[in-house]
């Protein structure tokens, strides 16, 4: 059996016990949940009752990126699967992604979502979209990220061959990250919501909304050439 690597950036997140508890209680068993506190200064005492079941990692706060490859470097799974501290995986996650992937011989896939509150209330119903064709799913990525990070699954052998997440992005380090997954391997929808995806004021696509939108020009810059040319090697596929 596969393993599984769940990877928890955490930095001052009051909901990372819920986080925690999510990834441990998978239907899923062979998984390793590894916690990197990225330099909080509070409610570190909620991964305590933890400490025995996972890889507990501390750094100097480095941002999201930095964390995820900390984990990135320690884990021994065959599978990376991320989870942001405020958000829920559904109890059977990795058990129905890993079999999804196995099944259409993937080494990335990504997933639908539903959105919860601050009291963990589902507020949406499922949140995704499969795009009919490859076409349509390059152009849609070059012009943003329709990904949820969390709903992700890689294999780890990726990370081999396009790198870790970049470290100088603060906000957008997952919609580069795809980028670069896509010039090698197609990332495949499993029409399913696995992941409960929070909202609430303190998360950070709130707070930053004017730089990650910065950001994201920035990474649509630097991809621009290569997608454009994945683009146009699908277009000519299409009218074979």
């Amino acid at each position: 059996m596969d393993k599984v690597s769940i990877i928890i950036p955490f930095y001052n997140c009051a909901y990372i016990d819920q986080s925690i508890r999510s990834a441990l209680n998978q239907t899923y068993k062979n998984v390793e949940v590894i916690v990197v506190n990225d330099g909080s200064t509070i409610h570190q005492e909620k991964v305590l009752p933890f400490l025995q079941q996972i890889t507990y990692i501390t750094k100097e706060n480095g941002g999201t990126a930095s964390a995820l490859n900390s984990g990135i470097k320690v884990a021994t799974g065959d599978y990376f699967s991320w989870l942001s501290s405020d958000d829920i995986y559904e109890p059977d996650k990795i058990e129905k992604q890993i079999n999804f992937m196995k099944t259409h011989c993937l080494s990335a896939s990504y997933a639908s979502y539903i959105l919860i509150n601050e009291k963990s209330v589902p507020v949406s119903g499922p949140i995704g979209m499969e795009y009919p064709d490859r076409l349509l799913f390059y152009r849609k990525l070059k012009n943003g990220c329709p990904i949820n990070g969390c709903t992700v699954m890689l294999k780890m052998a990726v990370f081999n061959e396009v790198g870790l997440f970049d470290e100088s992005l603060q906000f957008t380090q997952d919609y580069d990250l795809w980028l670069r997954v896509l010039q090698k391997h197609y990332f495949k929808y499993l029409a399913s919501p696995i992941v409960r995806y929070r909202v609430h004021q303190n998360m950070g696509t709130k707070k930053n909304a004017v730089a990650i939108k910065k950001e994201i020009q920035l990474v649509k810059k630097k991809h621009r050439k290569a997608m454009k040319e994945l683009i146009v090697k699908e277009a000519k596929r299409y009218k074979r």
